[in-house]
């Protein structure tokens, strides 16, 4: 569960650093709504993590797709369609 902290405690930045990576996830606060949050880079490379095997996953997902549908062309085709319409 995150913890929630006034905009006012980043001032002292190496107590703010050190909380960030005690609690590893923090909302700051201002006026009273959320106005950042913040991760510990451990938590971070978790995300960028996630977010790339999510965006491979969809990406083979899409592939197999086409594969079953037959809607993609070989290499050699490709190559040779781009190679007539550029003329090189």
């Amino acid at each position: 569960m995150p913890v929630c902290v006034p905009v006012r405690d980043m001032k002292s930045t190496a107590e703010f650093t050190a909380l960030v990576e005690r609690e590893r996830d923090v909302t700051v606060t201002k006026n009273g709504r959320a106005a950042l949050h913040c991760l510990s880079d451990d938590q971070y490379q978790i995300v960028q993590d996630e977010v790339a095997r999510a965006k491979l996953l969809s990406r083979m997902l899409l592939a197999e797709q086409e594969i079953q549908e037959a809607s993609y062309s070989s290499y050699d085709e490709f190559a040779t369609s781009l190679r007539s319409k550029y003329g090189l």
